[in-house]
């Protein structure tokens, strides 16, 4: 047993460490399934190409937007940032699974990715929550929010974000001793897979899921509730935009759920079972959902690939611009900046 375990161990309350309870640890799950490690290889893989690829494309009209001060462009900005930091650390975890669950690169390095892997998720979702507010007040106090929606401000709020998030998963870090992080007891050698779970961790879990999931769902459905309600009684707007405007709301909750919803629930499940079931029936439930709760996690990192969709859903910066360099050139050269600019006008035709 190394340092990592009997640090472990000394956390412990007395008694709890004997060849009972060691017995029981390597009997809750086993994880012996290639063909598990393989679908989860699969999915990251999938992950890691599309997200490179399309975080790639959109940072230059998200970019363009930030020069210009543009808060929406702020955000998008913060949430790309998020993406690649996670998308550079995902080759990892597609090792992880091609050895079949087995981490050969230490304590610290399988630290550092779940670190960069749920920071990620909760960045995102709550960056989520200030674009979907950000949208709201423009819709509902148009005038009155543009006292509010500055540069400075959608920085500090982005900020902010970025040092919760991390700060509080660096506590957890500190606190939990990196033991709940890699389990290298008897061999298992598994990263962010250890059974059972500890009780200050099932009690972080459902924190996570009251605070990182079912508030920030409550603040994007209102927001778009009332988006949706003011523009659909607008007589201002078109059936075009006001079309526009439904499939931004309906995709932005949707991309939310489908990333985010499944590993959330089967993440309280988990926790409210280990708090209500003895050691045997929570061990036999874990083993029977390991195969679900991988795959929620590995869905979970389709968020950044989900999120370039989002750019192109919300901004409206390339659009603006190519008819900007069109109208500058109206009389001396129209027609080719229209074909100069005809590949960027066709994708973000649909831009709000």
């Amino acid at each position: 047993m190394n340092a990592v375990s009997q640090s472990a161990d000394i956390l412990k309350p007395a008694g709890m460490v004997n060849a009972t309870m060691a017995s029981n640890l390597t009997a809750c799950v086993k994880i012996n399934d290639s063909t598990v490690s393989d679908l989860l290889m699969t999915t990251y893989i999938v992950a890691f190409v599309l997200g490179l690829t399309f975080n790639v494309l959109t940072v230059s009209p998200i970019w363009q937007q930030v020069r210009k001060e543009n808060v929406l462009g702020i955000f998008l900005l913060s949430l790309w940032l998020s993406d690649m930091l996670f998308v550079f650390t995902m080759p990892l975890w597609i090792n992880y699974y091609r050895q079949d669950h087995r981490w050969k690169l230490g304590v610290t390095s399988c630290s550092v990715v779940g670190f960069f892997y749920y920071s990620n998720m909760y960045i995102s979702i709550f960056l989520l929550c200030c674009i979907s507010v950000d949208r709201c007040l423009v819709v509902t106090y148009p005038l009155r929010s543009k006292t509010h929606r500055t540069s400075r401000c959608a920085w500090a709020q982005c900020a902010a974000v970025y040092v919760a998030v991390m700060a509080l998963h660096v506590v957890v870090l500190v606190n939990d001793n990196l033991p709940d992080a890699h389990d290298d007891a008897y061999s298992n050698d598994r990263c962010y897979e250890t059974y059972p779970m500890q009780k200050r961790i099932a009690f972080f879990n459902l924190l996570r899921v009251g605070a990182g999931f079912l508030l920030p769902l409550l603040v994007l459905a209102v927001s778009y509730w009332r988006v949706l309600a003011i523009v659909a009684q607008s007589p201002g707007l078109n059936a075009q935009v006001k079309k526009k405007v439904r499939l931004l709301c309906f995709g932005v909750i949707g991309i939310f759920s489908l990333c985010f919803a499944p590993y959330h629930v089967l993440l309280l499940a988990r926790s409210l079972v280990f708090y209500t079931r003895e050691h045997a029936g929570y061990c036999q439930f874990e083993q029977r959902m390991h195969l679900p709760f991988s795959c929620t996690l590995a869905l979970s990192s389709l968020n950044c690939v989900m999120d370039p969709v989002l750019y192109m859903l919300l901004s409206n910066g390339v659009q603006e611009e190519v008819k900007m360099c069109c109208n500058r050139h109206k009389r001396t050269g129209a027609e080719e900046c229209a074909l100069a600019d005809h590949g960027r006008r066709k994708t973000n035709n649909n831009l709000i």
